[in-house]
């Protein structure tokens, strides 16, 4: 008769940290264990099992650089990213709604004027503009925007050495009526790598790779919380089924078509920062 697995061990393990000096650090690492020892009792976990997982790991941090960040990408197709997201957006229904920063995300961005092209790729010419307000409809004056996105290859400006540094990114301020304006192009569909052990894992698992079209932004101003969004293309193939579940319906937007390209109107809607 099969003896059941001694639980007991979990115990002694997360005893072990009951010395930790930091009341947060201790409830993290001792669930982590209890999650990871019902985890590995739950499916029967193997000695080869576990030590190709170990392998993936490795070659997951292998995989990483100044541009790449593949545990990122891990986070995000595992679906961790977005649940994060839940767990730590804010519950107030009138505020623009929070979405993935993305593994392709760069600091130190050179700001550009009001209305300036971030552009230096062909495509269908797309014109970004709206308001940034409080939740009491306040404009906010002189709030940052952060944008980024893909070319139409499919592929953001660190990793394609054929595009001009700096392409399809933007930072601006928003004027005296909380105002932003850029022009860019209309974002395409891409996969994400690949190339590297998140993209083995998911041809392995029958999943595809592709995120629908969208267009980052990183909105920051004093007095009010950052906000981390997206705009996702409501004509995408795959806006129902993004690789990285990183769509919200709120974020799903219309590209309205010109004469010459696209406009796209949409508002900020921050909350104001807690104060401690």
């Amino acid at each position: 008769m099969t003896q059941p697995m001694n639980e007991s061990l979990t115990q002694s393990v997360t005893d072990s940290f009951g010395a930790c000096a930091d009341a947060r650090t201790q409830e993290i690492v001792v669930a982590l264990v209890r999650h990871l020892h019902a985890f590995a009792r739950e499916v029967r976990l193997t000695h080869d099992e576990w030590r190709r997982g170990i392998e993936f790991l490795t070659a997951t941090g292998k995989k990483c650089d100044g541009i790449r960040q593949e545990f990122i990408l891990l986070s995000d197709t595992l679906g961790l990213s977005i649940v994060m997201d839940d767990i730590n957006q804010h519950r107030e229904e009138a505020a623009t709604e929070s979405s993935l920063l993305g593994p392709f995300y760069r600091d130190g961005v050179k700001e550009s004027a009001f209305g300036a092209n971030i552009a230096q790729s062909d495509g269908e010419p797309a014109f970004f503009h709206g308001v940034v307000r409080g939740l009491n409809g306040e404009p906010v004056e002189g709030a940052t925007i952060e944008v980024w996105q893909t070319a139409p290859n499919g592929m953001y400006e660190g990793q394609d050495p054929e595009q001009p540094e700096g392409n399809l990114r933007g930072r601006f301020r928003t004027n005296a009526q909380g105002a932003y304006a850029f022009h860019s192009i209309k974002p395409t569909s891409y996969p994400i790598p690949t190339d590297g052990p998140v993209g083995q894992m998911l041809i392995a698992t029958g999943r595809h790779p592709m995120r629908p079209a969208h267009i980052h932004f990183r909105i920051d101003a004093p007095g009010y919380a950052s906000l981390t969004t997206a705009l996702y293309s409501a004509d995408d193939p795959y806006v129902h089924s993004d690789a990285v579940f990183g769509v919200k319906p709120s974020l799903v937007i219309d590209y309205v078509p010109m004469k010459t390209g696209f406009d796209v109107a949409r508002d900020f809607t921050l909350i104001a920062q807690e104060r401690t």
